[in-house]
């Protein structure tokens, strides 16, 4: 297995700078496999959330769409993949972060009852308590 970085990732998905974004295509396109596949870790994908968001602008439905190319390759393997589809579809239907969805589902498999947090817009989501 080969990890795989977050700039790694953001190269491969935004295509912004030549020669990096022709290096991950080539390495995810052509050495990763089945047998030896990109291992991604769940803060790769949080930290790949945020900068796709936050610099390249990208929306909620391009940064969806990225995180399931990711989750349904042959050649990536990606952490707490049960988690990280629950968070996707929490992401796609509600207005928090991805890292906040990813958390969540991580904290109940965990066996946590609750996430607990400052964050009004989080915790208006099941599964979330606000503390105050």
């Amino acid at each position: 297995m080969i990890g795989l970085d977050t700039n790694v990732l953001v190269r491969f998905f935004a295509q912004d700078e030549p020669q990096q974004s022709k290096a991950a295509r080539a390495l995810i396109n052509r050495k990763l496999t089945r047998d030896r596949p990109g291992h991604v870790a769940t803060i790769v994908l949080a930290e790949f959330a945020w900068v796709m968001k936050r610099l390249y602008r990208a929306d909620r439905e391009e940064i969806s769409a990225a995180l399931e190319g990711l989750l349904t390759s042959p050649v990536i393997a990606v952490e707490h993949k049960a988690q990280v589809w629950k968070a996707l579809g929490d992401f796609r239907a509600t207005t928090i972060g991805f890292s906040d969805c990813l958390m969540k589902h991580i904290n109940a498999a965990a066996g946590c009852e609750v996430t607990c947090t400052f964050d009004r817009s989080a915790a208006k989501v099941a599964g979330f308590r606000l503390l105050a």
